[in-house]
């Protein structure tokens, strides 16, 4: 049955990582804590509201877990209450106080890679032909209002709307932290539209442009000329950016030279760094996030991963999503660390 599943994941584009395991017991602890008896994934630390990324990144854990009932219960969460936008995308943000519950219908493109790519895992893992064609039409959609060609190379656009050349006098603005690069081979082989993998490219060109400037990624990039963090927001690698390591190291590329600015920059510990300075700016001690540290040590040193770190106990929705995430992907691509 593995092999066969093994297969199936390599004729869909499917990195192996992608069918590896969450623990069951890890799995339940975060399930309890996040995910609500009508599916909603819940962001605690940000006023209880749930999003895009915060569905997908449920889907893709229960598909990782293996947990066919709870994956269904979030996806019937994100049929009914996000995917109401006219072009077949997620609106991004679903609050519990306010009434319309969707408070902002723009969509997020990371929220919709991770829930079309979390579809196809499903469709996989369970012989589910029509999860599979659900995530088709969200890749689909998605690479109609976000995939972005100029000057050669083809950018992931943040959103439909909102950060544009037309719309933003640094436009077009960017977010590294949303190519999630393990959903790009995916899409491309549920479409057959190879812009999906031009976006991979480029968005490693980018990163490794940016290495060769000593430079991390930032939370927000504009690509108008040579890329520079974005007007109105801190030049920092923070909460969003820190997940581009992870992203990397799931997707198999996790090329030396290109990730040691985020080795550089987190040299002192896990934080939020300020890219002008070098300084940090708020340390992150939660276990979720001092893994993607020593994620990278393991790939590219073979670093053991800290015993405290092989245990998860949740905390708050995000960096234990960090955990989870990082936990699965060492298990399956580095046992050796483990």
């Amino acid at each position: 049955m593995r092999r066969a599943i093994l297969m199936l994941a390599a004729l869909l584009g499917l990195a192996p990582g992608a069918l590896g395991a969450v623990p069951a017991e890890a799995w339940n602890l975060y399930r309890q804590k996040f995910v609500t008896a009508e599916g909603r994934v819940v962001d605690d630390v940000n006023g209880g509201i749930s999003h895009s990324e915060s569905q997908g990144y449920g889907l893709l854990l229960a598909c990782l877990a293996g947990d066919r009932a709870t994956f269904a219960s979030i996806f019937a969460f994100v049929r009914t209450e996000l995917l109401i936008r006219d072009d077949g995308l997620a609106a991004w943000r679903w609050d519990p106080k306010a009434s319309p519950h969707v408070t902002d219908i723009n969509n997020a493109s990371d929220g919709d890679l991770l829930i079309a790519d979390a579809l196809a895992c499903a469709g996989t893992r369970w012989d589910m032909p029509a999860y599979a064609a659900t995530a088709r039409q969200i890749a689909k959609a998605l690479a109609k209002v976000a995939l972005l060609q100029r000057a050669g190379e083809t950018w992931l656009m943040p959103a439909a709307t909102g950060f544009s050349e037309k719309e933003r006098a640094d436009g077009p603005v960017i977010n590294p932290s949303y190519w999630v690069f393990e959903a790009f081979p995916v899409l491309a082989r549920l479409t057959g539209d190879q812009r999906w993998m031009q976006a991979q490219a480029s968005g490693l060109k980018l990163l490794d442009g940016l290495a060769r400037r000593g430079m991390a990624a930032p939370d927000w990039l504009s690509i108008r000329a040579d890329p520079r963090p974005a007007d109105g927001f801190a030049p920092q690698l923070g909460y969003n950016a820190i997940r581009v390591p992870l992203y990397l190291l799931r997707a198999g590329l996790a090329d030396k030279a290109r990730l040691e600015p985020f080795r550089q920059a987190w040299a002192a510990g896990m934080a939020v760094v300020d890219l002008r300075s070098g300084k940090p700016v708020e340390p992150l001690p939660d276990a979720g996030y001092r893994i993607l540290q020593a994620a990278m040590a393991c790939a590219l040193d073979g670093t053991p991963v800290p015993a405290e770190l092989k245990t998860f106990q949740p905390t708050a929705y995000y960096p234990s999503t960090l955990q989870l995430l990082s936990l699965s992907m060492l298990s399956e691509r580095y046992p050796a660390c483990m």
